[in-house]
């Protein structure tokens, strides 16, 4: 049986150790062949779209941490990529801001998902 796992990333480079792991574990679940969801809430929201504001960069200034955007990959290649639907408003994001693979979806879709049998979720 495939493990399912969704992942919420809350922060981006206010808390750059904290996002790091979610994008980490995100990305080595994903490889490890979970079937994994990232959802990208806050300011997280801009490492879905490729053209971000300042302070939103693809690197946390973490030694010894992965790029964000090559994190970003891995999971966009084996799991799925959303971004909440509010944080995506406030931020004047929609799906076509974002990278390929990536969607928008609400609060409703977030917890259907976590309440589902079998899944595992984790909050960064």
């Amino acid at each position: 049986m495939v493990k399912k796992l969704v992942i919420k990333a809350t922060t981006a480079q206010s808390d750059p150790e904290r996002t790091n792991q979610a994008f980490t574990v995100a990305a080595a679940a994903a490889a490890a062949g979970a079937d994994v969801t990232l959802w990208l809430t806050g300011d997280a929201a801009w490492y879905a779209a490729p053209e971000r504001p300042e302070g939103c960069g693809p690197d946390l200034g973490l030694p010894h941490a992965t790029p964000i955007a090559d994190l970003l990959a891995a999971v966009l290649t084996a799991g799925t990529v959303v971004v909440c639907t509010q944080c995506a408003a406030r931020r004047g994001l929609t799906e076509a801001d974002l990278v390929d693979g990536a969607t928008i979806a609400g609060a409703a879709v977030f917890a259907e998902q976590v309440l589902a049998d079998d899944v595992q979720a984790l909050v960064y």
